[in-house]
C-alpha cells in the first residue's frame, strides 16, 4: 500500500493538468480569433463585394420586347395589329429539372409539340438566366389553372404579351407577310442588342421587308424576386420604343375586290397606280394562313402547305413567271413604229398561219381560219398572230429585246417586297450563254407573240400597262407609303420613284396603240368587249393566253379547251388601263390554266378597276 502511494506524484498531476488547460484555452482563444477576423473580413473588408452578390441575388433584369409597329392600308384600314394575350414562361437556372417541369406544367396546361420544340430550342439557344416563352395564347382558364398550383413551380410565371393578327387573313397573306419564331440564322445576322427579348420577326411580305421600321427598340426593368425566383417589386424601368406603323400603297377594298374575282381560279392580280408606282392590289393564289406561322408552325402543317400541289406558300405576283401571251402585242407594236419598220396603215394578209421562207412549218394564229386583211389597229384589237409573226421578223430580236427592256421585263423592277423575279427577255446573247446555241428566226416569230422563251412575272405586266398607260412615263413599283412615328403621332411620306422615261421618234405613236388597245375593249370585233360593255369609263385592255406546252401546229382547227387535260391548258391573261382618257389603275390578270384571256381573264380586270373606279371610298 505503501508503495502504491509512493508511485503517485500530486504535483506533477497538477502541472500536467494546468498545462492541457492553458493549451486549451489558447486553442479556443486562436479560433475565436480567427473567427472574429474572418467576421470582421466579411462584414467590413469585404461587405461592398458579398452586398452586391446580395443584390444580384434578389434583383434580376428582365428585357422587355417593344411593342412592333402596326401595318395599315392608304385608307388606314389595319391590316396587321398587336392583341394582347398571356404567356407561360421559364427561366432554366431556376428550374432544377427543366423538362421535369415542362411535363408537370402540360398536366394542367395543353403544350403542343410544336411549342416544346420551340422552347427547348430557344433553351440551348439563350442564356439560362433568360425567361423563355413555353406557351403563348393561354386561356383565362389555363391562367387560373397555373395561378392556383404556381407555389408548385419555382422559376416558372404568367406574363402578359402581345401577339400579331392579320385582320384580312389570307386575303392579303402575300403582301403584308407574317412574322414567325427567331431562327438561329436570324439571330446570327441581327443586331442582338436590339432583338434582346424578342421571339419573332418578319419572315415575308412587307413584315420581312420593313423589319427595320417595324421591330422597335427593347426596353428593361430590374425587379427584386425573392429566393423562389418570385416577383416583389419592380425597381426600375427603362421603356422600350415601339416599332413605327406603316401605311401601305394597298387599297383593302381593290384587295378584297381582286380576289372574289378571281375565284377559284389559281393566278395572281396585280393593280398599280399608274401616277405614281402605287400598288394597290397584289394577290396570289391560293393563299394561306398567316397565323399558321405567328406562334411557329408544326412540321406537319409546314410539310403540308409545301406538299400542296398548288403552292399556297409560293407568291405568283411577284415570283410566278409566265408567258406573257400577246400581252405584249401593243409594246411590240410601238418597237415597230419606233423602229420604223412599220407604219399604222401596215397591212398583212392573215390566212391563219405564217411560214418562213423556205421553211414548211406553219405558225399558227390563235384563229385558225384567219382574220383577212387587218392593219395594226385591227391587229390589237383582235389579236392577229400573223401579223406579229412578221412584224417580228422585221424587227429582229436585237431590237426587240432592247426596246422591250425599256418597259421594265427582263428585269426586276426593285418593288419594296422580298422575292421579285427577274422573268426572261431573251436574246442573241442570252442563248449563246445559257445554252451555247445559235438564234433562229422561228425564236423570234414566238417572241412576238409573247411566247417561246419569253417568260414575265405579273408585276411586270402591270407595270408594263401602267407605262403604256402614261406615254412612257413610270414609277418604280412599291408598296410602302408613309410611317408614323408612335411617340409623336407624327406622318413621313414616302415619294414615289421615278423611272428614266422612254422616248418615241414620234410621241403620237402612244395614240395609236392606245385607241388600238380601246377597241380590244369597245369595239364588236374586239376580243374583250364582253368585258368593256357597260362601264362607265373608257378602258385600254389586251388579252392574252399563254401556251403551256406545244401542241400540234398540223391541225386546221384549234383543241377545244375540255379536251386538253387541265395542266396543260393555256393561261388566261389581260392586261388594261382606266379611264384610257386620264388613268387611275393598271392591271394584269393571270388565271393559270383558264383558256380564253378575253373570256376569264378580261373580267377579273373588269372587277379591279370597277372598285378603284366605280365604288365609293
Amino acid at each position: 500500500m505503501s508503495e502504491i502511494k509512493s508511485l503517485k506524484n500530486p504535483f506533477a498531476e497538477r502541472q500536467l493538468t494546468l498545462v492541457r488547460a492553458i493549451i486549451a484555452g489558447l486553442g479556443v482563444v486562436g479560433l475565436t480569433l480567427v473567427l472574429v477576423g474572418r467576421l470582421g473580413q466579411l462584414q467590413v473588408m469585404d461587405h461592398a463585394v458579398y452586398a452586391t452578390r446580395s443584390d444580384d441575388n434578389r434583383m434580376r433584369v428582365r428585357i422587355i420586347a417593344p411593342a412592333r409597329g402596326l401595318i395599315y392600308d392608304r385608307n388606314g384600314v389595319v391590316l396587321a395589329e398587336n392583341l394582347p394575350t398571356y404567356q407561360l414562361e421559364i427561366v432554366p437556372e431556376q428550374v432544377d429539372d427543366v423538362e421535369d417541369t415542362v411535363t408537370a406544367l402540360a398536366e394542367l396546361i395543353d403544350i403542343p409539340d410544336r411549342d416544346r420544340e420551340r422552347f427547348y430550342r430557344r433553351v440551348d439557344q439563350e442564356p439560362a438566366f433568360s425567361s423563355i416563352s413555353l406557351r403563348t395564347r393561354l386561356t383565362p382558364e389555363e391562367v387560373a389553372a397555373f395561378e392556383v398550383n404556381r407555389q408548385d413551380f419555382r422559376g416558372v410565371e404568367i406574363h402578359a404579351a402581345l401577339t400579331r393578327r392579320y385582320p384580312l387573313g389570307q386575303l392579303a397573306a402575300h403582301v403584308v407577310g407574317y412574322v414567325g419564331s427567331l431562327s438561329e440564322a436570324d439571330a446570327a445576322r441581327l443586331d442582338p442588342r436590339r432583338y434582346r427579348g424578342t421571339q419573332r420577326i418578319g419572315k415575308v411580305g412587307v413584315e420581312a421587308a420593313h423589319e427595320s421600321l417595324l421591330h422597335g427598340d427593347p426596353g428593361s426593368k430590374i425587379i427584386e424576386a425573392n429566393a423562389q425566383g418570385r416577383t416583389l417589386r419592380d425597381l426600375d424601368y427603362q421603356r422600350p420604343s415601339a416599332g413605327e406603323n406603316v401605311y401601305l400603297t394597298l387599297d383593302a377594298r381593290i384587295q378584297e375586290a381582286a380576289v372574289t374575282a378571281l375565284g377559284q381560279h389559281d393566278g395572281a392580280v396585280v393593280a398599280i397606280d399608274p401616277n405614281n408606282g402605287d400598288i394597290l392590289a397584289l394577290v396570289s393564289r391560293p393563299s394561306f394562313d398567316p397565323h399558321l406561322f405567328v406562334d411557329g408552325i408544326d412540321y406537319v402543317t409546314y410539310a403540308g402547305l409545301n406538299a400542296d400541289p398548288g403552292r399556297p406558300l409560293f407568291n405568283r405576283a411577284l415570283q410566278g413567271q409566265y408567258p406573257p401571251g400577246s400581252t405584249v402585242k401593243p409594246v411590240m407594236a410601238l418597237a415597230g413604229l419606233d423602229a420604223g419598220v412599220v407604219t399604222p396603215r401596215h397591212r398583212e394578209m392573215c390566212i391563219g398561219y405564217f411560214m418562213l421562207p423556205d421553211n414548211e412549218r406553219r405558225y399558227r394564229d390563235w384563229k385558225r381560219s384567219g382574220h383577212g386583211l387587218v392593219d395594226m389597229h385591227d391587229a390589237i384589237a383582235q389579236s392577229c398572230d400573223v401579223y406579229f409573226y412578221q412584224l417580228a421578223l422585221d424587227i429582229g430580236i436585237d431590237q426587240i429585246h432592247h426596246f422591250l427592256g425599256h418597259f421594265g421585263l427582263g428585269s426586276t423592277l426593285g418593288v419594296d417586297l422580298p422575292g421579285e423575279k427577274p422573268g426572261l427577255l431573251p436574246s442573241r446573247d442570252w442563248k449563246r450563254a445559257a445554252r451555247n446555241e445559235t438564234w433562229y428566226p422561228g425564236e423570234t416569230l414566238n417572241v412576238g407573240i409573247g411566247q417561246g422563251f419569253m417568260t414575265t412575272t405579273p408585276l411586270q405586266l402591270a407595270h408594263m400597262t401602267a407605262m403604256l398607260a402614261m406615254r412612257g412615263q413610270s414609277y418604280r413599283p412599291r408598296i410602302l407609303s408613309a410611317k408614323q412615328i408612335p411617340s409623336t403621332g407624327e406622318v413621313i411620306n414616302y415619294a414615289p420613284t421615278p423611272l428614266p422615261p422612254l422616248r418615241l421618234g414620234d410621241e403620237a405613236y402612244w395614240d395609236k396603240v392606245a385607241a388600238s388597245m380601246e377597241a380590244v375593249m369597245h369595239t364588236p370585233r374586239g376580243t374583250a368587249t364582253s368585258s368593256g360593255a357597260g362601264a362607265s369609263y373608257r378602258i385600254a385592255g389586251k388579252s392574252g393566253t399563254a401556251q403551256v406546252t406545244g401542241l400540234s401546229q398540223e391541225d386546221d382547227t384549234a383543241p377545244d379547251l375540255l379536251d386538253v387535260p387541265r395542266e396543260l391548258r393555256d393561261h388566261a391573261l389581260f392586261v388594261a388601263y382606266a379611264p384610257s382618257d386620264n388613268p387611275q389603275i393598271a392591271v394584269a390578270v393571270i388565271a393559270e390554266h383558264a383558256g380564253s384571256g378575253g373570256r376569264v381573264a378580261g373580267p377579273i380586270a373588269r372587277a379591279v378597276m370597277d372598285a378603284r373606279l366605280e365604288s365609293s371610298p
